[in-house]
């Protein structure tokens, strides 16, 4: 009996898809390591008790693996993680 050759076309897919995702700000722009931001929107910082306002630019950004999310740091608050959607490129 011959066994069949199974071959998973949608996780290949998957896997080429998040190699040629791109991180996008929430106009539609992409996004790179040490690019500036500034946010759209004021944000409660949780943990922090802190609130950061809209307009505040952010300098260096680094991506993540996920195409949602940016690393950024701010006098106030180190080690911060971004939504990009609340993001606009500066």
């Amino acid at each position: 009996m011959r066994k069949a050759l199974q071959f998973d076309i949608g996780s290949a897919w998957n896997r080429e898809l998040q190699m040629t995702d791109t991180v996008r700000d929430s106009n539609g722009n992409e996004l790179k390591d040490g690019d500036n931001v500034t946010l759209i929107k004021d944000l409660k910082v949780k943990g922090a008790n802190v609130t950061l306002k809209r307009g505040t630019m952010i300098k260096g950004i680094r991506l993540t693996g996920n195409t949602e999310e940016v690393d950024c740091r701010h006098e106030k608050v180190k080690g911060l993680v971004l939504r990009t959607e609340f993001l606009r490129k500066a």
